[in-house]
């Protein structure tokens, strides 16, 4: 990422993936990044889900599959977190694991999914994906994004 410290550098180097969260005021700032632009969504979901649940010792509850149709870099990132923020609040379950592979002009994501009431809440609840400073693009590591969640 531009403007990237010495220790950002020593933890992103190419073909690495990861995320972390950063204090924002009243919301939650998820960064993420990966070798490609897959393993960058994925670390998006991890880092969204790990800002308010440990799921560690979850049981799974069963797969959903989801097919989200590729309208743009940023258009993919919201509609992939949106789906999560979808199932946590009208199904009440939330991901363990989750796979994604580009297809047709799309991508298919999996979702492996836990009941909510079967994970330790750490955290506030996300509630929406703001489009404001929210970004997805290559850069000299592979790929990283920035999102705000509203909780």
């Amino acid at each position: 990422m531009v403007g990237d410290t010495d220790d950002d550098i020593a933890v992103r180097r190419r073909g690495s993936s990861g995320h972390r969260a950063c204090g924002h005021t009243a919301d939650v700032r998820i960064e993420a990044w990966g070798a490609d632009r897959e393993s960058c969504l994925l670390e998006a979901v991890r880092g969204l889900v790990e800002c308010f649940a440990d799921v560690s010792g979850a049981r799974s509850a069963g797969v959903a599959r989801v097919r989200l149709p590729d309208e743009g870099d940023e258009e993919l990132l919201a509609a992939l977190l949106d789906e999560v923020v979808y199932r946590l609040e009208v199904r009440g379950e939330v991901p363990v694991e989750v796979a994604a592979r580009a297809a047709d002009g799309g991508l298919d994501v999996r979702f492996t999914m836990a009941a909510l009431d079967g994970v330790e809440i750490i955290g506030a609840v996300p509630k929406a994906v703001a489009w404001h400073e929210l970004r997805i693009r290559p850069d000299a590591y592979g790929w990283s994004c920035a999102v705000t969640i509203d909780v």
